[in-house]
């Protein structure tokens, strides 16, 4: 593996990581607070997404306008079953769904979740810098490299992989930051 395949790889970690960081509540309405709900449509499992169109009226107030209303019944048992934990409301053409403010224990939850998905990520970072590692030993051992070269290289995947680290910690504090904002 070069930097730039092993800079790739933790790029995409590092994009996982925010993903699933922009999936916990924050106090304000979001759309992306939607994005792991899916649903059977035409026995198809097909994300919510796909099936409507999805907007922030205001802080408080997610519309979900479906592009078919026959789904709607669909779209609204979807949500209710889902882990988001709030109800929909139902007018006949959209979906609203109220997001109430967080308590502070709720969001002391919401803070270790995003501490266990950027725990997640670090992992993969690690995991990618151990595969480059072993391969820079097995070149070395083949012959390929000498030992100073495989130590260097080493000791840039190291730095590398330090950099991405810091990064997740980086994002990880912003977003603890924007779920404690009252």
């Amino acid at each position: 593996m070069n930097e730039k395949e092993i800079q790739l790889n933790m790029n995409k970690s590092i994009e996982a990581t925010q993903r699933s960081f922009n999936t916990i509540r924050t106090g304000r309405a979001n759309a992306s607070l939607l994005d792991r709900i899916s649903l059977e449509y035409y026995d198809v499992e097909t994300p919510l997404k796909s099936l409507a169109s999805i907007t922030t009226q205001d802080s408080q107030t997610i519309s979900i306008q479906p592009f078919d209303i026959s789904c709607l019944p669909l779209i609204e048992k979807a949500i209710s079953i889902s882990d988001i934990g709030m109800t929909p409301n139902n007018d006949g053409k959209t979906i609203r769904i109220n997001v109430p403010p967080l308590t502070e224990e709720r969001r002391k939850e919401f803070c270790k979740l995003a501490s266990k998905y950027a725990e997640e990520g670090k992992v993969a970072l690690r995991n990618i810098r151990r595969e480059a590692i072993d391969k820079e030993k097995k070149e070395e051992k083949d012959g390929s490299i000498s030992l100073d070269e495989s130590r260097d290289n080493q000791q840039k995947i190291q730095k590398i992989t330090d950099q991405f680290i810091a990064l997740i910690e980086s994002k990880l504090a912003e977003k603890e930051k924007e779920i404690l904002k009252v």
